[in-house]
């Protein structure tokens, strides 16, 4: 493909987040992929989906509205866009549905673990069935009769509803015709039966099949014509006048209780309902034929994950794996002193999952016990509704430490959890506060300040990935230990610059955004460049899970028409276009997928041999060099950096398993070659173990 064959040198947003998603679904394909596993894929990508309507395509509606004639970088309308994303979507579920019905659901149901419908019940399941209905379920539905006195009923985000047609006449005389029920949000959507009675040792029915199977109850005298599932999907960005409220927080919990009730963005029914009704649906939501979904089981197939805790089948699954406590930090957990003696000896790297997020546990509960450490302050994004690590912030205030808490109420998703630490915290006396006015605090840092010897002394954390012990196992991530004086120096500016007031502060050794990031990344692909125009070595890579501003996808470009050798892993999203004669030959992008969900950000520059490498929260995106607080950070220790580079790039490029390569269509093909199987992720399980 020729530069000028491209359209635009951008690939679109939307339609390069679906093909991850396409990756994902490869995921549950293969078959060499545990059987549990590959049905935790097609769930991950439901649930991708639930959130790729609520921001992305409900911002794409949005954008038609008000700007349709708008352009976007990749040159196309967001009319065009919208029409290539149902187009992806609808292919993309087919794709999803058919896997499950046809080869993963069946295959669970020879293993013993099996959905049991409503057609194939005997005798004493149907019993079963019946009796839980009527005592557990029944109670507690609400069905709503549609006509004048019943309008139709508010419908949250997400929920599982019944359209039910009806015929004959109620006790008042009333003609039925439609009915909605509502499946209270207290009950659960895949339940149990008794083995004895399924005559399987893990048999399961659907709350849809036990709804359908008896909502005849609800309406006794009426003939019952058919009953189908349905739910919508709804706006569920959230705005906040930042500049307008006195509290954040307040007015952010006003917000959260309207986000269920946005804009409509998605109709999923069930395949087998009337065309009748699925035009009154569609015309409540006011939403179009090419809007609705008609799917083939459950409404929410990211319900079906319950099936895979089952917990007599771990052979069905990936062997566990526990990560490592590399030395001496696996000798100091419960020492305060030597461990913090063992950051101040030598920076401590730390590669989730692959090693334990413990140790980063550990610095945090020996600050809350050490009677030497005198305050403690840190960055709060996400970190779980059941934190072991806020626990010990609280414990810490309660010891009466200086806690000083930067907690980011608007995490996507995470809001109301946010502000429930938030709350818990200022109880017990910590000092929270909610970063800096429309910027988000994205960055993920802590300090901690220990009297040693009659004076101060910092020791920080700083990390790729949340403080969320529980995502920690779940995703790649690096994490650095360190008393190096220039980084705690600037850690501790950058916290008074989101606690406090003042002007930009001159930072030694950090990268922040939105001051320096984004320049400082444009200087160091500049300063590639031009050794490449000199004739010196230049060479530039990079890790990320997005890639879209489009003056650092320029630069790049630019990079590579001078001869730089650029390699990029980008897990997700990624606007460039590699390998395109003229414009990018020299530039080759690779996206891993596999056990473990990447999301360090890691950036290399050769820097004439000095190489230079720096770890970071921040993705290269808009929002991140320009509307979030972020940091990079550099790695100094010889050993750490030689690390960084072999776990971050070079093995990636060996991998011939989970990698797939982007072509200069912007498509994705499997990185599969002739050599000896190299998975990268089974490699740094073994090599960090």
């Amino acid at each position: 493909m020729s530069a000028s064959k491209v359209d635009s040198p951008f690939l679109n947003r939307e339609l390069s987040l679906l093909k991850f998603n396409e990756r994902v679904l490869a995921m549950a394909e293969n078959p060499e992929v545990p059987l549990l596993e590959r049905l935790r894929y097609v769930c991950i990508v439901s649930s991708n989906l639930d959130e790729f309507f609520e921001i992305r395509v409900s911002s794409l509606k949005e954008k038609i509205r008000q700007n349709p004639g708008m352009v976007g970088p990749d040159g196309r309308t967001p009319a065009e866009v919208f029409v290539r994303v149902q187009e992806k979507v609808h292919a993309l579920v087919e794709r999803q549905y058919q896997l499950l019905n046809d080869d993963i659901l069946p295959r669970l149901d020879a293993e013993g673990i099996a959905l049991l419908h409503a057609s194939e019940w005997n005798a004493a399941q149907q019993q079963w069935a019946y009796e839980l209905f009527t005592n557990d379920v029944m109670p507690l539905l609400t069905p709503i009769g549609l006509d004048p006195a019943h309008p139709f009923p508010r419908v949250y985000n997400k929920s599982l509803n019944f359209i039910v047609a009806l015929s004959g006449a109620d006790a008042f005389g009333r003609q039925a015709s439609i009915a909605i029920v509502q499946a209270p949000r207290a009950l659960p959507r895949l339940i149990k039966m008794p083995p004895e009675i399924s005559g399987k040792p893990d048999g399961y029915i659907l709350l849809t099949s036990l709804l359908r199977a008896f909502v005849g109850e609800l309406f006794p005298g009426l003939e019952m014509l058919g009953c189908y599932q349905w739910r919508v999907t709804r706006n569920s960005d959230l705005f906040v006048d930042e500049e307008e409220v006195t509290n954040l927080r307040l007015a952010l919990q006003g917000e959260l209780s309207q986000r269920n009730f946005g804009a409509s963005v998605r109709l999923e029914i069930d395949r087998l309902t009337p065309p009748e009704l699925e035009a009154y649906l569609q015309d409540e939501f006011s939403l179009t034929a090419n809007d609705t979904y008609r799917v083939h089981g459950p409404v929410n197939l990211s319900r079906l994950i319950q099936l895979c805790e089952v917990g007599s089948r771990p052979d069905l699954l990936y062997t566990p794996h526990h990560g490592s406590v590399p030395p001496p930090l696996d000798r100091v957990a419960d020492k305060p002193a030597d461990l913090f003696a063992a950051i101040a000896k030598a920076d401590r790297l730390l590669h989730h999952p692959y090693q334990s997020f413990q140790p980063v546990i550990d610095f945090l509960t020996a600050a809350a016990l050490d009677p030497d450490v005198m305050a403690i302050k840190q960055t709060i994004y996400r970190t779980g509704e059941d934190s072991e690590l806020m626990k010990i912030l609280l414990a810490a205030a309660r010891a009466g430490k200086e806690v000083t808490v930067v907690v980011e109420l608007m995490a996507r998703f995470d809001e109301q959890t946010n502000i429930n630490w938030a709350a818990r915290l200022e109880e017990v006396g910590a000092h929270v506060v909610y970063g800096v006015v429309a910027h988000k605090t994205h960055a993920k840092m802590a300090v901690v300040l220990r009297r040693e010897k009659g004076k101060l002394r910092r020791y920080a954390h700083l990390g790729t990935g949340n403080y969320h012990p529980r995502t920690a196992r779940l995703y790649t991530d690096f994490g650095l230990l360190t008393a190096d004086p220039d980084l705690c120096e600037d850690m501790d500016k950058v916290f008074g610059q989101l606690t406090g007031l003042g002007a930009r502060r001159k930072l030694k050794a950090l990268v922040q955004s939105p001051f320096t990031m984004h320049e400082t990344m444009m200087a160091l692909i500049q300063a590639e460049t031009r050794a490449a125009q000199e004739g010196r070595p230049a060479k530039i890579m990079a890790k990320m899970n997005a890639l879209l501003e489009e003056r650092i996808i320029t630069e790049l470009y630019h990079a590579s028409q001078a001869g730089v050798k650029i390699d990029l892993v980008v897990r997700g999203v990624c606007a460039l276009r590699a390998g395109v004669p003229g414009l990018s030959e020299n530039i080759r992008v690779r996206s891993i997928v596999g056990r473990f969900l990447e999301h360090s950000r890691v950036f290399y520059f050769y820097a004439d041999g000095a190489e230079t490498v720096y770890l970071s929260s921040a993705d290269w995106m808009d929002r991140n060099f320009f509307r979030r607080v972020e940091i990079a950070f550099p790695i100094r220790d010889k050993h750490a950096k030689k690390r960084v580079i072999e776990e971050a790039f070079t093995f990636a490029w060996r991998d011939n398993q989970l990698a797939w390569d982007q072509r200069p269509d912007g498509t994705y093909a499997p990185a599969r070659n002739h050599r000896a199987p190299f998975n990268l992720h089974e490699h740094l399980m073994e090599r960090l173990k």
